[in-house]
């Protein structure tokens, strides 16, 4: 299986129809600018969708799920077990995704791609199963060059399932036990950044703990030569999920399908898709701002500017669930509000 499609071209967003919102923003019955990121979003909006009334009435969130060898090192406050565990509790509509995706009305997919504690055939899950878990990258790459290949294409397919189903955005979450180590492993090595800058309390760790956290990762890191190849470092330290959130992002931008980004480990997927391919970065909104350690700095990366501050750490793409009233807020007020002629309101 080849990373090929990878390199192919980004869509292009409408310029045309951003200046026609942004005009359109212009004679709306309030100060220039009043509504602030509100009249950004639907601008951008405008151009990803070609249209002059942007919407966001549909929605598709993909949870990715796989196990972590890198968990043998104690790098987590949870058993590896819990993985397998929660892709159950997703099916049966007990976690927190579960709950806000009914409750916007989206549709949720979950996405095996291999669990220790393999939960079976379930309602409402897709198994794309690469291995029971990736390697402990502790003693060698997490995954070889066809188990990446895989993964990134296990993203690339749920994209085409949300574009057949007529979804407006596209969001991607995650579960997998130990899966914020290889995320801050993945971020130092594509940001040139030091462990203890990165590594934070994921599952909630103590003190102690995100200390050996991040001797973990620094001695993975070590085993590698210095370059910042994306995919080279995902297959050393990545994770199943998190190269099939790599591969959404980049097919979804290839596709024309907007994307909103969750936190922290989601954030290092997307910067691993935009070093792949950098213009998958015009197809991104970035939910909300996590607490977890090493988020701020990969924001700071991208130029991302998210649209919560809530103090989230979950993950499950529980914070970019969140944002969505957000976005439709944003799209109704430029759909629906009166402009200054309509409304024999003085412009001046």
């Amino acid at each position: 299986m080849s990373h090929d499609w990878l390199t192919a071209a980004c869509a292009a967003i409408d310029e045309e129809s951003m200046r026609v919102a942004r005009e359109h923003q212009s004679q709306l019955t309030k100060p220039p600018g009043s509504l602030g990121m509100l009249e950004t979003l639907a601008i951008r909006l405008a151009g990803m969708q070609r249209s002059a009334t942007p919407a966001v009435a549909q929605v598709w969130i993909s949870v990715f799920a796989g196990d972590h060898g890198i968990a043998a090192e104690g790098v987590s406050a949870f058993p590896q077990v819990v993985t397998g565990e929660m892709v159950r509790n997703f099916a049966n509509g007990g976690a927190a995704i579960s709950v806000l995706a009914r409750a916007l009305g989206a549709r949720l997919e979950v996405v095996n791609l291999g669990t220790v504690n393999d939960p079976g055939e379930l309602p409402g899950v897709r198994r794309a199963i690469v291995a029971a878990q990736t390697r402990n990258f502790c003693e060698g790459p997490a995954m070889d060059d066809g188990q990446l290949a895989a993964a990134l294409r296990v993203g690339a397919d749920s994209v085409d399932a949300a574009r057949e189903a007529g979804a407006a955005l596209f969001i991607g979450g995650e579960m997998g036990i130990a899966n914020t180590t290889s995320a801050a492993a993945l971020a130092c090595a594509l940001l040139d950044e030091t462990p203890d800058r990165l590594a934070g309390a994921g599952t909630g760790l103590d003190d102690a703990g995100i200390r050996h956290k991040a001797e973990v990762i620094g001695r993975a890191l070590a085993r590698y030569p210095a370059g910042n190849d994306p995919l080279a470092w995902l297959a050393r330290v990545g994770g199943f999920e998190i190269a099939a959130l790599a591969g959404a992002y980049v097919a979804a931008a290839q596709r024309g399908l907007p994307v909103l980004v969750d936190g922290f480990i989601t954030t290092a997927a997307a910067l691993a898709a935009v070093r792949i391919q950098p213009a998958c970065r015009d197809w991104m909104f970035f939910a909300h701002r996590s607490r977890e350690r090493g988020h701020a700095r990969l924001l700071e990366a991208l130029q991302a500017d998210p649209l919560l501050d809530l103090g989230l750490r979950l993950g499950e793409a529980s914070g970019a669930a969140s944002a969505v009233p957000l976005l439709r807020l944003a799209c109704e007020l430029h759909n629906r509000m009166a402009t200054f002629a309509q409304a024999q309101v003085s412009n001046a």
